[in-house]
């Protein structure tokens, strides 16, 4: 299964949101975090969490850039134990049997986003608020193929 990992271009993401995310962390999109916000909450570096903010499923901090990878099956079944505990811990879950289709519906979600795409393929997301709730919308960067003469020294190691 494909599912996705942060990743960071340069720190901005440190310095726009209030908990960033680590490299390398998965995510999913976590827009449920945002399910009962209004305008008034789209502020800051909240603001910037809700417009265009991947959930990290390690430090629940949030990401700009994701990128699709391979996922292990037992990967994929801690993260769901993780997410379903961040629901009992944040969100007042009851029980993790409660909690488990709800995360495993998440985890599914990120990986329909990310299945038919190949390694390396980054996503984006963003979000916005309407009268009916929040509206998620993903953009695909295609991961570009290198041409190795950008990477190879030309040259000689001979001394002459």
């Amino acid at each position: 299964m494909n599912l996705a990992r942060a990743i960071h271009f340069d720190e901005s993401d440190m310095n726009v949101f209030h908990s960033p995310a680590r490299t390398g962390e998965w995510c999913i999109p976590g827009g449920f975090e945002f399910s009962n916000w209004s305008e008034a909450d789209l502020t800051g570096k909240a603001k910037q969490a809700f417009s265009n903010g991947w959930l990290g499923l390690e430090t629940f901090g949030r990401v700009t850039f994701v990128a699709v990878t391979k996922a292990e099956e037992a990967e994929v079944a801690a993260l769901t134990d993780t997410l379903a505990q961040h629901f009992i811990d944040l969100y007042g879950a009851p029980d993790l049997d409660t909690a488990r289709p709800v995360a495993e519906a998440e985890i599914a979600h990120m990986a329909e986003l990310c299945d038919e795409h190949a390694p390396n393929t980054l996503l984006t997301v963003a979000r916005e608020l309407t009268d009916s709730g929040v509206k998620e919308s993903f953009r695909v960067i295609e991961a570009q193929e290198a041409d190795l003469d950008q990477f190879a020294i030309h040259g000689s190691l001979d001394e002459d």
